[in-house]
């Protein structure tokens, strides 16, 4: 990288995203820098998708800037995003139940090997890397070719994390990635985030789940109704300012007034 170590990978400026007369975000920053996890938060109806299907080159912004690696930067498509290094994980994960961990793992991406003038994927190659990889991620499977359905909800988060990261993801999004999980298997992917970010790797935490996001969080920026609300850093803020920041702040302490109670 050839800006300074703590620089900003990727940088959303002033993002402004409208849909006819609908604007879903209206003059958001946000930033994310190498190793860190920025948590981005919010109800549902926030702006959360909106966003970061901009930040994954799903939208084009209406204005604002994008920078990369601190160049103003214009994603045409999601393959174009891709391509520079930023993996989204979304919530359904894209992966087919029926067919094992080690072909999810390599899906439009397989190794080849050639046998005269075929090609054919190099499962030998495939099965070993993937092995290695949901190894060092901290899962032990019992074999490549075990269907990726028969895993949790946590060890499949971890296969699409696994994946992003081996194919070299500077920034990792993650959507949602807890919503539906268990305490052990949450505990397992918050887990793995940690992991990633010690790789120097940049991962943007979406969850309207506070606990979860000041388990792994360095930064936390809250969404409300396409707006940012602000941003905290980790040890500045209690649970109970970050939730009430995330419940409307102002707007909740106003209705506590007229119902004449808590919230």
């Amino acid at each position: 990288m050839s800006a300074s170590d703590n620089a900003p990978i990727i940088e959303m400026v002033d993002i402004r995203k409208q849909f006819g007369p609908v604007i879903a975000l209206n003059g958001v920053s946000f930033d994310v820098r190498p190793g860190e996890c920025h948590c981005l938060l919010g109800d549902n109806g926030a702006g959360k998708s909106t966003f970061i299907k901009t930040m994954a080159g799903v939208h084009k912004p209406t204005s604002g800037e994008i920078r990369f690696l601190g160049q103003p930067m214009s994603f045409a498509s999601p393959r174009d995003s891709m391509e520079a290094g930023i993996a989204t994980v979304y919530q359904d994960l894209a992966m087919i139940p029926l067919m094992s961990v080690a072909r999810n793992f390599w899906m439009g991406r397989e190794p080849q090997r050639r046998v005269g003038p075929l090609r054919f994927m190099d499962m030998k190659q495939a099965n070993e890397v993937t092995m290695a990889e949901m190894r060092r991620m901290g899962i032990n499977l019992r074999e490549p070719g075990q269907a990726v359905g028969t895993l949790s909800g946590g060890e499949r988060q971890t296969v699409a994390i696994a994946r992003a990261v081996y194919f070299g993801a500077k920034v990792l999004i993650l959507d949602e990635p807890t919503s539906a999980l268990g305490v052990r298997q949450t505990a397992n992917v918050l887990a793995t985030i940690d992991k990633v970010r010690k790789n120097g790797i940049g991962v943007v935490f979406i969850t309207h789940n506070v606990r979860h996001a000041l388990a792994v969080g360095d930064r936390f920026t809250v969404l409300n109704r396409g707006r940012t609300l602000g941003t905290a850093v980790r040890g500045q803020i209690t649970p109970e300012e970050l939730q009430d920041l995330m419940a409307g702040g102002q707007e909740l302490a106003a209705l506590e007034g007229s119902l004449g109670g808590t919230v």
